[in-house]
């Protein structure tokens, strides 16, 4: 009796499940959003609902424990009868512009000295990056100890040096001098970032175009003019862009060291919407402050951007 040959198809073995999966997740329009969705959740629930609740209690008269109505733009426009928020909308302006000026003088001079041949480079690295590691609000009470009127190191130090007579300033109790104190703080904080990453970008640039412009007779300040700082443009804008936005919304510096005084002199808008919105139950308000600068941040992100991508062209 002749056995029947089965056809080709029934004799060939069913793909394990292991293949089965391999194949199914090598597909990108699957792998791609099951990669991103925690990532997307995540920004989702800790930055759109409460970005998305800000602007509504912004436009509303919220007040802790009462009904809220919508409102409009009123309570924006009403902001300006306040004299704290006219000094708070002055200060954060000179607080930025300082102290991102001084970050990035002091933030590019710092990358060219790292990147030059030093004795435990990679140890001298590692400490520029502590001002950025430690938790801020710990490395914050620090500072305050030391500028603390009775007991100021800083002043102890400039007094010993003869820069200053006794019994010195007091740093966060005197309106000018609290806001130099807590610029010195934020640069202190933020110079790292500056550093680090600029020094990155000085990494990259090849160094026959160094060569090449000291054999034509170029100088260490022609250099940097024309090798360094052109080929820097790029980094420098997306760090200068970082910063502008960390500084506008600095809080934790503001908060620790004087709680926005003496008499507001020190107030930015994050530290004011806090007072206003959580000490005193005018949530709206407090919203409508901490969002008055975002569409002209969304401004200068949008130049910045703009300015890199030409820069990458």
């Amino acid at each position: 009796m002749a056995i029947g040959t089965l056809p080709a198809a029934a004799t060939r073995a069913r793909p394990s499940i292991r293949a089965r999966l391999s194949e199914f997740f090598d597909r990108e329009h699957i792998l791609g959003p099951l990669f991103i969705s925690p990532a997307f959740l995540l920004i989702l629930l800790l930055v759109a609902y409460p970005f998305c609740m800000a602007i509504y209690f912004s436009l509303s008269n919220t007040f802790i424990g009462r009904p809220s109505h919508f409102i409009g733009l009123t309570n924006f426009i009403n902001l300006w009868d306040s004299d704290a928020f006219r000094q708070t909308f002055q200060n954060a302006f000179v607080f930025c512009g300082l102290a991102v000026g001084a970050k990035i003088v002091l933030g590019i001079s710092l990358a060219l000295l790292l990147n030059q041949q030093l004795w435990f480079k990679r140890m001298i690295r590692g400490a520029v990056l502590l001002p950025w590691v430690i938790p801020t609000a710990l490395s914050t009470l620090g500072w305050s100890w030391m500028f603390n009127s009775l007991y100021s190191v800083v002043n102890w130090t400039l007094l010993a040096s003869g820069i200053i007579d006794p019994p010195g300033p007091n740093w966060l109790g005197q309106k000018y001098y609290a806001m130099a104190a807590v610029i010195i703080v934020n640069i202190w904080r933020g110079l790292p970032f500056f550093a680090i990453t600029l020094l990155a970008g000085l990494v990259a640039i090849p160094k026959e175009l160094y060569e090449a412009a000291e054999a034509d007779g170029a100088g260490p300040i022609s250099r940097f003019w024309y090798v360094t700082l052109p080929l820097l443009k790029g980094v420098l804008a997306i760090v200068v862009l970082f910063s502008t936005i960390f500084t506008f919304s600095e809080f934790n510096i503001i908060y620790v060291l004087t709680h926005g005084g003496p008499i507001n002199s020190t107030h930015l808008f994050a530290t004011l919407a806090r007072q206003v919105g959580l000490e005193t139950g005018r949530i709206g308000e407090g919203a409508a402050i901490s969002l008055y600068l975002f569409p002209a941040l969304m401004i200068v992100v949008w130049a910045q951007l703009r300015y890199v991508r030409k820069q990458a062209n």
